[in-house]
């Protein structure tokens, strides 16, 4: 069973960091791009950041060099560091991945999310 578990989030003062995680399982992780993506209040999902099986990157424009995403195979999880948050950073951030399935076809999955929350 394909399971994403994201953990981090909180509340930090504008010009904070916070190092967000998420832990994965049921499927062969190191083969796997995986994605983070976020949702603000009344605010249609964003892709935040994704990093590829062979550990290339790609991020939102918003980003600007603020966030770093990157994974350990080892232990099947990926990281989000996140630097200078801004009050516009406020959101649930979630990680997902496009599995393939047994059947031939590719199904998204996606954690329950982490509460990101930047303000004074």
């Amino acid at each position: 069973q394909v399971r994403l578990v994201e953990s981090g989030g909180g509340l930090v003062q504008p010009g904070g960091s916070l190092r967000l995680s998420c832990a994965a399982s049921g499927f062969p992780f190191s083969n796997y791009a995986i994605s983070w993506y976020r949702q603000a209040l009344e605010k249609e999902r964003e892709l935040v950041a994704t990093i590829t099986s062979t550990n290339s990157t790609n991020y939102g424009d918003f980003v600007k060099g603020r966030f770093t995403a990157s994974r350990d195979n080892t232990n099947s999880r990926v990281y989000l560091q996140m630097n200078s948050l801004r009050p516009e950073d406020t959101a649930v951030y979630f990680c997902s991945a496009i599995i393939n399935t047994a059947l031939g076809t590719r199904v998204r999955y996606q954690g329950q999310g982490t509460q990101v929350t930047v303000s004074s």
